[in-house]
């Protein structure tokens, strides 16, 4: 399936006529043209010569996602991948078996998308410079929409390359980095990092691993590594220690691998995978667990810092947690809105019934914060690869804001998708159960939400992000859609109590208020983000939503009183069909 084709979407169906007694069927519609504010703030976050570029291939993709590559990632999810232990011969070859399906996935995201090498190299799509940040997000946010599992691969795959050119050898990236952002499928090489382990989780300072010196150049690598998701990537990034718990203990003895699949001779690596996990959700893609037996591998950075630079990468897949919530949040509104929109029941279409209204305003909302968060945070990563100052602070922070938040979001915004669509959300013929069991991989996977929630604490009191995060939402506010009088008090005061509460939190190091901490700082920055894109995008809607995060996420309400009559009119705008 080759996405640069002009002829592709025609591959994706319209979706089925409905009658009065049928159900909505929305595959085969675009699903960037579904979304009524995609191509504006797309092209907000991208330079104007690089969306203009790019957006035939936002339409491309979400025909494919809408259509072709919806039934692919249903046809993977009901064919999880299996291990084959040893060959036919007896010999051990811990080879992981993948359907078809998932393969042609893998192909268009790694090679016909080149998602994850965009930001490292220049030709991808097309385009002479490697792409920023936004422009690899806007496009895993169509992407995600249809598949959720290969996201997680493609993520570790660029956020190893980021690490590897962040802290590697010369002569160490000069000989993986092509390797990792190749466009020919038999030569690249797929990325993964191994760090759980069964007796550490998040508690990193407890890892087991040992790495023995073998020479200058490489490290010998003895231990079991518990939830290793994409187990027989060509490159891991893994977390060992490399020095003597008694005179190093905790995390100062951890230091950072590179670990190959295949050794520079051709011979394979001494590790093998015990077995594959049976998930929940993310069916498609393999986590297996995994047994180091001596295998070679490279430092990567500074010895004794590996949590630390191993942080690099684990941000980086954070954000990528994000991104893919949103994307979640975003397919599973667009099919409750298809559903609202052509399913009559009591002789009218759902979508004009009052509560109906409300519940799909109250799955937009944290939908839209999500995609503004996303774009924010791609914005402070960009400008924090530039050097600016104050942006890496900003980045920092942010990072930990849409993993807590977002990803918890996105676990209610799809139940409640699943129950518009009715007892057809439960049935597996739909995309609602997948969206669902998937949703639930984001509070867990790279640090839980109790996990996140303290390490923007920690950003806080370690990194002086605070500041940072501050000016940066006065900033929006100042270049935003200006509010009324009452709303602009109310907002100033609610911006003003998230930051003292995050600061007292951080300074008496108040763990119990983390997670309130974090939500009231989620919940700012994208009021103000909403607001800043409402005037430079032109996008009134957002402002519109700006408003409902303030009274409906930050200023105090009386669960008792009777909701005002305004959100009848904030569902007529917010509800217009594309």
């Amino acid at each position: 399936m080759d996405l640069s084709s002009p002829r592709s979407p025609a591959h994706a169906t319209a979706p089925a006529a409905v009658g009065a007694d049928a159900i909505p069927d929305a595959r085969g519609s675009n699903l960037y043209r579904a979304d009524p504010m995609a191509a504006a703030l797309f092209g907000l976050y991208l330079p104007p010569a690089l969306f203009a570029h790019l957006e035939p291939h936002f339409d491309r993709l979400g025909a494919l996602a809408g259509g072709p590559l919806d039934e692919l990632a249903s046809i993977s999810d009901k064919h999880p991948p299996t291990l084959s232990v040893r060959n036919r011969r007896g010999a051990d070859e811990s080879r992981v078996i993948k359907h078809p399906a998932y393969v042609e996935m893998e192909r268009i995201a790694y090679c016909d998308l080149g998602l994850a090498a965009m930001s490292h190299r220049p030709g991808v799509l097309g385009w002479p410079q490697a792409m920023p940040a936004a422009a690899k997000y806007a496009l895993t946010y169509l992407l995600v929409q249809a598949e959720f599992g290969l996201c997680c691969p493609v993520s570790m795959t660029d956020s190893l390359a980021r690490t590897l050119r962040r802290y590697g050898e010369p002569e160490l990236i000069e000989r993986c980095l092509p390797l990792l952002t190749a466009l020919d499928f038999d030569a690249l090489h797929q990325g993964a990092m191994f760090m759980t382990e069964q007796g550490a989780g998040s508690d990193v300072a407890s890892t087991a691993t040992l790495a023995r010196q073998q020479s200058d150049a490489s490290w010998a690598l003895h231990g079991d590594k518990w939830f290793c998701s994409n187990p027989d990537a060509g490159f891991a990034m893994v977390l060992a220690r490399s020095e003597s718990p008694d005179t190093h203990p905790g995390l100062k003895g951890v230091s950072l691998f590179l670990l190959p699949r295949t050794l520079p001779d051709g011979t394979p690596n001494t590790y093998r995978i015990l077995r594959l996990k049976d998930k929940l959700g993310t069916r498609s893609m393999a986590s297996g667990e995994i047994r180091l037996e001596g295998a070679t591998a490279w430092l990567v950075g500074e010895r004794g810092r590996g949590f630390q630079q191993m942080a690099d990468m684990v941000n980086n897949s954070r954000l990528s947690n994000g991104v893919r919530a949103a994307g979640l949040m975003r397919r599973a509104l667009t099919e409750a809105l298809h559903v609202a929109r052509h399913r009559v029941a009591f002789g009218k279409p759902l979508i004009e019934l009052p509560l109906m209204r409300r519940q799909l305003l109250k799955m937009m909302l944290p939908t839209e914060q999500a995609r503004t968060m996303v774009f924010q945070t791609a914005q402070a990563l960009a400008r924090a690869d530039a050097g600016e100052a104050g942006a890496a602070a900003l980045a920092r922070i942010l990072t930990p804001l849409i993993k807590f938040r977002a990803c918890r979001d996105a676990r209610r915004v799809t139940g409640d998708a699943m129950e518009v669509r009715g007892g057809c959300g439960y049935i597996e013929e739909w995309s609602d159960a997948r969206l669902l069991r998937d949703s639930h991989l984001g509070s867990i996977w790279e640090g839980t939400s109790n996990i996140v929630a303290l390490d923007v604490l920690r950003a806080i009191r370690r990194d002086n992000a605070l500041p940072a995060l501050r000016a940066h939402v006065d900033a929006l506010i100042a270049d935003g859609e200006p509010a009324g009088p009452e709303i602009a008090t109310a907002q100033a005061q609610v911006i003003d109590r998230a930051f003292a509460l995050a600061a007292d939190a951080a300074a008496h190091d108040h763990a119990h208020l983390a997670r309130q901490a974090a939500s009231g700082l989620y919940h700012v920055v994208t009021m103000a983000g909403l607001r800043w894109e409402a005037l430079q995008a032109r996008l009134p809607q957002r402002a519109t939503l700006a408003r409902l995060v303030l009274t409906h996420r930050l200023a105090p309400r009386d669960p008792l009183a009777a909701s005002a009559d305004e959100l009848d009119a904030d569902c007529g705008l917010l509800l217009q069909a594309p």
